[in-house]
């Protein structure tokens, strides 16, 4: 599935050099490979959906396969078109450096362009990027006509306008008509996820820096948000099971383990990503895995013997002969510790930069193991930090997540 991932992504990449210039490139995200992800998993395979690219500095100089065709090039589209929106937007609100004259006014040719270069691409591809463009238009008058008691999906219905369109055309492009409307629900909440998640992570730093916020303009509690992440997640995944795919394994991996573990991240709560919905908030996932009793409620917790909570009465961990829970060297009874080494020389700041650099350009930061530059404490790579198969054996349906969960609905198993 990584190598899959990396095919849609560097595929991305490729095409918007090869349609738009280098300069392009810098507009390559992870949303928009979604759409290639879909147009593929749609079409059938045929000898040149990938070719073999040169080697890259992002790829530690390493050639590899990537994703090719009309899948590529929609993703393309729809990355320049946002990418443009998300240009304007700042500058209408003034971030950082587009509070500056000058710097605003070549942002916005720089954005005119993209949008010119989108639409050029969409309309060899039969895919009216007007859409996405009055989508964006129309987000700005609903930002500024939102207040509190303007309902939340009311601001996010632009965005997922926007994601319909585009999720819907690659049913078109991979001559799967049918597939169009569950796929259009699918990116609308998807649309809608993407929406929320960057109002829940940004809403400190924009309440910091006075900027505008869909929860605080409208007074949305994060509980409220957390719901409609929930449903939209649970959407996407019954969505998808009404469209017909030739291969869907890593649209199922991106849109039903991936969202949720979005969510997880963007609210800090951590959650199986085939869980039962609801056991993620607090007493509801406790009682599931704890059972409740006849009557609904949860069974009282153990206590000790006058009636406070905490362990039976005696030390599990004093030392005795032969018991396996004896303390180790540095507790209570056991041999000291050795004396620590000799601490570690930092680098420098600039050194450490330097170095930075190099393992950035390398691609060591993502797919390597690595030791800090500064610290020298040795990390795993952002593509090794596995987080759905740690608590799991296995599941024998069609993902890497099963014992841990008490049911697995996403796909029928």
């Amino acid at each position: 599935m990584r190598t899959e991932w990396m095919a849609h992504l560097c595929g991305l990449c490729l095409a918007l050099r090869k349609d738009h210039g280098q300069f392009a490139r810098v507009v390559t995200n992870y949303d928009g490979l979604i759409v290639s992800v879909l147009t593929e998993a749609q079409s059938e395979r045929t000898t040149g959906w990938r070719r073999t690219a040169g080697p890259c500095p992002l790829r530690a100089m390493r050639t590899a396969p990537v994703a090719r065709g009309e899948g590529a090039r929609l993703a393309a589209a729809v990355s320049l078109v946002l990418a443009s929106a998300k240009v304007r937007d700042h500058v209408a609100d003034g971030d950082g450096w587009m509070r500056r004259r000058p710097v605003a006014a070549a942002a916005r040719r720089v954005a005119a362009g993209w949008d010119r270069a989108g639409a050029r691409t969409g309309a060899q591809l039969g895919f009216d990027t007007a859409l996405l463009v009055d989508a964006v238009d129309r987000q700005s008058g609903i930002e500024l006509l939102a207040g509190p008691g303007t309902p939340l999906l009311t601001v996010t219905e632009p965005t997922e306008t926007a994601t319909a369109a585009a999720f819907a055309h690659t049913a078109v492009l991979a001559g799967r008509p049918d597939n169009a409307e569950p796929l259009a629900e699918a990116g609308r909440l998807f649309g809608r996820l993407a929406h929320l998640l960057d109002a829940v992570e940004d809403q400190e730093a924009d309440a910091a820096s006075g900027a505008w916020n869909p929860l605080t303009a409208t007074g949305v509690s994060r509980a409220e948000a957390r719901r409609l992440c929930d449903d939209a997640v649970r959407g996407v995944r019954l969505a998808l099971r009404d469209a017909d795919f030739t291969d869907g394994s890593l649209v199922h991996v991106l849109l039903v383990h991936e969202l949720r573990q979005s969510v997880n991240r963007a609210f800090g709560t951590t959650a199986c990503g085939h869980r039962t919905e609801g056991a993620a908030d607090g007493a509801a996932g406790y009682g599931s895995l704890r059972g409740t009793l006849p009557d609904g409620t949860l069974p009282s917790p153990v206590t000790g013997p006058a009636g406070s909570y905490g362990p039976p009465p005696g030390n599990p961990y004093a030392p005795s002969p032969g018991n396996p829970y004896a303390p180790g060297p540095g507790g209570p009874g056991g041999p000291p510790l050795p004396p620590p080494g000799p601490p570690r020389d930092r680098r420098g700041l600039i050194a450490g930069c330097l170095v930075w650099m190099g393992l950035a350009c390398t691609c060591q930061m993502c797919c390597g193991t690595f030791e800090d530059p500064w610290t020298g404490q040795r990390r795993e790579g952002l593509c090794r930090q596995c987080n759905c198969g740690d608590c799991c054996e296995g599941c024998d349906c069609c993902c890497n997540c099963g014992d841990c969960c008490e049911s697995c609905d996403c796909c029928d198993c």
